[in-house]
């Protein structure tokens, strides 16, 4: 007669209605048994939840980061948790360290059968050790600070005749509009119609590299080649290539600190 295996009780925290469905399915259709012993929406939730529960703690919990009332770390400023944890989270790539140092494992959503039962396979062996220490205001702290990555655009098609060209960023000096038309020139003096407007090209661009100095040039910081005090405390830039025309290029009156601020960044 095979013996008993005792099931893996575990909680999860989730204010995903659907999530926490779903993760609670995958553990049910898992090879090694586990018991849902609970479930809890928020902070507070989750706090009434694990008080009831100290006679019989869960053998693992099943934490969302973000929670309806706050971050699901507020748990460990609130009670006495030495039950193992594994995250659940929709944000990859950031502070991910702190969640292996201080957790047994991450996931993230939506989850993967697979690693979901890696994750279990190393709470197995991680059952006989001790759970480990948690420093939640670390973790609080690199989530506020970091920010996910932002990509930018790093190349624009244009048309030349019945072709198509890539003008690759670095290689483009500023925008120009003129005539509600909006030019890209190239640091080698070329320029090429674009179909974006001004408003929606800073959008795309990386704010370090390029700024709106007026309402017609966009330029990038290498694009620059002098700065000259203009009347009433404006600035005019002289470019390189040279602005259309010999378009004299300032600066808006009420961008004129927002530049200096990005000049000297």
């Amino acid at each position: 007669m095979l013996p008993t295996v005792t099931p893996l009780r575990a909680l999860i925290v989730e204010d995903e209605p659907l999530a926490a469905s779903r993760l609670a399915g995958l553990l049910k259709k898992h090879p090694q048994p586990v018991a849902v012993v609970g479930t809890a929406e928020s902070v507070a939730e989750a706090v009434l939840l694990l008080q009831s529960l100290q006679a019989a703690p869960p053998d693992v919990l099943f934490l969302d980061i973000h929670l309806a009332d706050g971050l699901s770390f507020e748990l460990f400023e609130r009670l006495d948790i030495r039950t193992p944890v594994i995250f659940t989270t929709a944000y990859d790539k950031y502070a991910l360290r702190a969640f292996k140092v201080n957790s047994v494992d991450y996931l993230l959503k939506p989850i993967d059968p697979e690693e979901l039962t890696a994750a279990l396979d190393k709470l197995h062996r991680q059952q006989q050790q001790a759970a480990p220490q948690f420093d939640a205001a670390l973790l609080t702290r690199m989530l506020q600070q970091a920010q996910p990555v932002r990509e930018y655009k790093t190349r624009f098609v244009v048309r030349v005749g019945e072709h198509l060209k890539a003008i690759p960023v670095e290689q483009i000096a500023y925008f120009a509009s003129l005539e509600k038309v909006t030019l890209l020139h190239t640091r080698e003096g070329r320029r090429f119609v674009v179909d974006y407007t001004l408003e929606q090209l800073e959008g795309l661009l990386d704010p370090l590299e390029f700024f709106r100095l007026n309402r017609a040039y966009l330029t990038h910081a290498e694009a620059i080649h002098d700065i000259i005090h203009y009347t009433n405390s404006r600035l005019q830039t002289i470019l390189k290539p040279a602005a259309p025309d010999n378009d004299t290029v300032l600066v808006s009156r009420e961008k004129v600190n927002a530049f200096k601020a990005w000049l000297d960044r």
